[in-house]
């Protein structure tokens, strides 16, 4: 069975700002379908609000065509989980979000660089209790790649 995983909107973002960086090796992965991505629909309204704000799009090059691409993609051949919002354990409502889609979409692994999440020993455990392992996406792609 493939490796499932809910990929955190920082790192879909972060593969359009360093090519060469594991987000972006990430993000080629999944389209090479290397693993299973567990999405939600607030998930997916993050990543398109961040990608287009100015700041991002414009200092970075990011293209509607390639924001467009990378959600079409995600649509696609990511597994969708609908949410009730009746996780509350993070100090960010939205880190929440990314938490429940995790646990209903009985991920193996949450890939993200928020310190928040990976420096919370309560979120941490809270995951690890239902199964979800936090890494990094270096280390998410040493795991999915070495097989």
């Amino acid at each position: 069975m493939a490796v499932r995983a809910v990929i955190d909107t920082n790192i879909w973002v972060s593969s359009f700002l360093n090519p060469s960086g594991s987000p972006a090796k990430l993000r080629k992965a999944f389209a090479e379908g290397v693993f299973h991505a567990v999405i939600s629909e607030a998930i997916i309204e993050e990543i398109a609000d961040v990608l287009n704000r100015p700041k991002i799009k414009d200092k970075y090059g990011i293209s509607e065509s390639d924001i467009r691409e990378l959600l079409v993609l995600i649509e696609e051949r990511a597994d969708h989980v609908l949410l009730s919002g009746d996780v509350t354990i993070c100090s960010d409502k939205d880190d929440d979000l990314i938490m429940e889609t995790a646990v209903k979409g009985k991920a193996d692994y949450l890939v993200t660089g928020d310190n928040d999440i990976k420096l919370s020993p309560d979120v941490l455990a809270f995951l690890l209790n239902h199964g979800v392992t936090v890494v990094t996406a270096a280390a998410f792609l040493r795991k999915v790649t070495s097989n």
